[in-house]
Parts: structure tokens; sequence; C-alpha cells
């Protein structure tokens, strides 16, 4: 691994500490949590009193992998995951949530994420 992209690792980490610090889920507002990587994205909502993930989604997901067409952008499967999560939270009666960025910036496929979340439905 290269050292720029260890110093960016580092740094996202550093952010995602100092975040987690103030974030805290519990059973009526759990978190949720977005992971990101080069090639997928993940969400989950947790709750941290008893360190459960109460409902995941990601772009892997039978329901999401089944509506993705070739030509598909992350992007798109971004928003995919943001309405599903949404919907499922909803179904278990869970409106409001905290929202954890993991360290990312808050703009492209996080915030793509994070806009249709609260289209569908949730409340952070």
């Amino acid at each position: 691994m290269s050292t720029k992209k260890s110093e960016k690792i580092q740094s996202r980490l550093r952010r995602k500490g100092h975040i987690r610090k103030h974030i805290n889920g519990t059973a009526e507002r759990p978190r949720l949590a977005v992971y990101r990587s080069l090639s997928h994205i993940y969400a989950q909502l947790i709750d941290d009193q008893s360190e459960k993930s109460i409902i995941s989604v990601s772009d892997l997901s039978p329901d999401i992998k089944a509506s993705i067409k070739k030509g598909t952008t992350k992007t798109d499967k971004s928003v995919m995951v943001g309405e599903l999560i949404a919907k499922k939270a909803i179904e278990k009666k869970i409106i409001n949530v905290v929202f954890d960025r993991g360290g990312f910036k808050y703009h492209g496929r996080i915030k793509a994420l994070a806009d249709a979340a609260r289209k569908a439905g949730l409340e952070f």
C-alpha cells in the first residue's frame, strides 16, 4: 500500500473516531452507519446500547441486486440502498435515526444515500 493511500485511510479513521465520540445509537433512535468501498456501499441501523445491528442493506442485497441493470452508476446504487433501508426501518416502526457517515466526506454517494433515506421517510 502506498504511503499516500495509507495517509488517506488514516485521516478517514481519525475523522471517524472524532465523529463516533459524539454519535450514539439507541433502540428508539439507532445509528445509520454508512460504509463506502470503491465498488459497493453498505448501510446499517445499529443500536449501540445493546451492540446489535437492527437492519443492514447493501448494493449486494438480493432486493437491490435484482434491480441493478448494466450501466447503473454507483450513485444510483446508493440511492437504492438509501430507499431500501428507509423502507425496512419504517416497517420496524423506526423513523428517527442518527446519521454516521463513517469519516467519509458528505458528498457524492454518501449524500445520495442520505437524501434518498430522508425522501423515503427517515428523519435525521
